[in-house]
């Protein structure tokens, strides 16, 4: 097990508790204009759509922004909007002056409507705005309108969401945005090669400041063993998201800059409610069968935190108590009296996130020992999506972070579990779950919100919703490279502070 040196921020509603990260400070003398070269965790595969999770690409390579930014604390601080005040339904965001998309054209109103009207528009709004009927007006020379179908206490903070950055009206030409050079980042995406690579470099007249970088090279690697060979052979200079193994030799004193942070993020075992999974006492057998303790202490060395919930205690208010123990007899009880001694399953996962094929192998042996055959296919994770939210699947391993959409944990848990949630993968509907959320249409004050998603966690942990198995890490590893800092939610990594270093 690593030894954590040092702990980073994360950002929650109201903070999240530090992570712990690694690594010895690069020492090296700053290089100016210098070159970064990136093996990044995911690859775009809905051709940079801004509507699509290929929007946090281009928000992690330094190349768009939104209106509103998540702060540390949790709370919305201004990004290309310097300021909001809501009355009723509405909400005026004051727009940042002197702001220049990367073709040289200014933010405007009529710049900012244009892009919100085209994303929530589309056939399938992003989780963050789907379902609160979003309209954006010009109110003057300096300052926009957001309605939305009832009052909506975290607008901003759905707005700091990467599907709603703001782009130039150049990029709107009829079909979905292009996102090369009509960004107002730090950094200007100049070309693209499909889910291989892409190349970025500096916007010159960016308002928060010149970067330090000159150029950005990124190369989208899905293999996490290939990702740590590129950084081990000097092909890159940072490498997201390695295994657990990897990291041991990028250890401190080594040259690297190993960071680990303790993020808002989930592996839950999906189980499908449509399926043989909609009794009870089958998914109470599943739960009853798994070691989460073993799972994360032995199966991945230490690196995650066995879950008893969903919310663990990266968040104020996740759980702190440890996972009841495995309960073999018990789950073979249970699969007699559903009448299923012995079952047969495919479980499913995908490899971008590196512990998950581990778990996988850990779960099939685990479930095996009460009569579960859990056959594993492990395939990249779009290909499988549409079958996923269709019911067409027996058992799903997901890494979810629920605060990636909007920085409130109250997005996640309508999207997912609610009856008409839109990313709802365990098929799960519960009319008294969905009257449990209710408050938080109505109330911004964090506290408030806080007692909802603990209720909320304690009623699916209840229902057997899936079960929570670890709350794991983000990580990246970096060499010859200052500022270089992990975001729990992985929208940020280009920033105007990154340097390369001699």
């Amino acid at each position: 097990m690593r030894t954590p040196k040092r702990f980073l921020a994360a950002v929650a509603l109201v903070g999240l508790l530090a992570g712990c990260g690694g690594g010895a400070a690069p020492t090296g003398a700053p290089v100016a204009d210098g070159e970064l070269r990136l093996a990044a965790q995911f690859a775009p595969r809905s051709g940079y759509g801004m509507d699509t999770d290929d929007a946090f690409v281009v928000a992690q390579l330094g190349a768009t922004e939104a209106l509103v930014r998540a702060g540390s604390d949790g709370t919305a601080q201004p990004g290309l909007a310097t300021s909001w005040e809501q009355r009723g339904a509405t909400w005026r965001f004051t727009l940042r002056p002197g702001v220049t998309f990367h073709d040289g054209t200014p933010l405007t109103p009529a710049a900012v409507v244009n892009a919100l009207t085209w994303v929530a528009g589309v056939s399938a709004p992003p989780r963050a705005i789907r379902g609160i009927g979003l309209q954006a007006a010009e109110a003057g020379l300096d300052a926009v309108t957001v309605t939305t179908t009832t009052p909506d206490p975290i607008l901003p903070l759905r707005l700091s969401s990467v599907n709603t950055a703001i782009l130039a009206p150049s990029a709107y030409t009829g079909g979905p945005p292009s996102v090369i050079g009509t960004g107002t980042g730090p950094m200007r995406l100049v070309t693209t090669d499909g889910t291989q690579q892409a190349t970025l470099e500096r916007h010159d007249a960016y308002w928060g400041g010149r970067s330090q970088l000159a150029r950005v090279s990124v190369r989208y690697v899905t293999d996490p063993a290939a990702r740590a060979l590129a950084l081990r052979a000097g092909d890159v200079d940072v490498a997201q998201g390695l295994p657990e193994s990897a990291l041991l030799e990028f250890s401190p004193g080594t040259g690297y800059d190993d960071q680990a942070v303790a993020a808002p993020r989930t592996v839950s075992l999906m189980l499908n409610q449509k399926g043989v999974f909609a009794d009870l006492r089958v998914r109470q057998a599943v739960e009853k069968a798994l070691d989460r303790t073993a799972l994360a202490e032995q199966a991945l060395a230490g690196s995650a935190l066995p879950a008893r919930e969903l919310f663990g205690p990266a968040v104020a208010w996740g759980s702190q108590e440890p996972p009841p123990a495995p309960d073999v007899p018990g789950a073979r009880a249970l699969l007699a009296q559903a009448g299923s001694p012995q079952l047969t399953v495919r479980l499913q996962t995908y490899p971008n996130r590196p512990e998950l094929p581990t778990l996988a192998t850990a779960v099939q042996g685990m479930l095996r020992e009460v009569g579960i055959d859990a056959r594993i296919q492990i395939g990249e994770y779009g290909p499988q999506e549409p079958a996923l939210l269709a019911g067409d699947y027996d058992m799903f391993l997901l890494s979810r972070n629920y605060l990636t959409d909007v920085p409130d944990a109250g997005s996640t848990l309508v999207s997912d579990y609610s009856c008409a949630g839109s990313y709802n993968i365990n098929q799960y509907c519960s009319p008294e779950f969905d009257a449990l959320l209710g408050p938080l249409a109505a109330t911004g004050d964090p506290a408030g919100r806080q007692e909802v998603f603990r209720a909320a966690a304690a009623r699916l942990t209840a229902d057997v919703v899936g079960v929570p198995l670890v709350h794991s890490q983000e990580n990246a590893v970096a060499r010859g490279v200052s500022g270089f800092v992990v975001d729990p939610l992985s929208k940020q990594l280009v920033t105007p502070e990154l340097t390369r270093t001699s």
